[in-house]
């Protein structure tokens, strides 16, 4: 009988997790009105996103990676809605400059609390189904799923720091 061998998940490293905890609920409660909630998080074991529209911020420097703030249709709507103070329609430029504008606050506030030297870039903003954000194969994904009255988002983050 062939024997099985199990791969045990790397553990998930707090100091990684907290700030983006933190800059969410702080980003959320400030920016757009809405208090979230955070989930268990856990590692992706697959590129899709978790959710169909998506903020991306790049990390250089002593932080490498990525970040990607994963809205549900529904729950970017109504956030982009109450962030912006106005209706703005999905494909929109101003949609996007809004799901962008809120990933960027999300990954900045994060990147004060991480420590070290880095740089992040202007968000780019994908909105579809089935897409994947591919990360450094040497850097899990971890996904930290949060809702909210207006619906379900994930944080993915793909961070090293050096």
């Amino acid at each position: 009988m062939p024997q099985t061998v199990e791969t045990k998940a790397p553990p998930i490293d707090a100091k990684i997790v907290n700030p983006f905890v933190t800059a969410v609920r702080d980003v959320f409660q400030k920016m757009v009105g809405v208090e979230a909630t955070i989930q268990k998080p856990y590692l992706k074991m697959e590129a899709k996103t978790t959710h169909s529209i998506c903020g991306i911020i790049g990390f250089s420097g002593n932080i490498t990676g990525s970040v990607v703030l994963s809205f549900s249709n529904s729950a970017a709507m109504k956030l982009v809605e109450s962030f912006a103070g106005m209706k703005l329609e999905i494909g929109t430029p101003d949609f996007a400059d809004a799901v962008g504008e809120l990933a960027n606050m999300v990954a900045g506030t994060a990147k004060r609390n991480l420590g070290g030297l880095a740089s992040i870039s202007v968000p780019s903003v994908v909105i579809g189904d089935g897409f994947a954000v591919a990360s450094m194969s040497s850097i899990p994904c971890l996904v930290i799923p949060c809702t909210c009255s207006y619906g379900d988002f994930a944080v993915e983050v793909s961070i090293k720091k050096h």
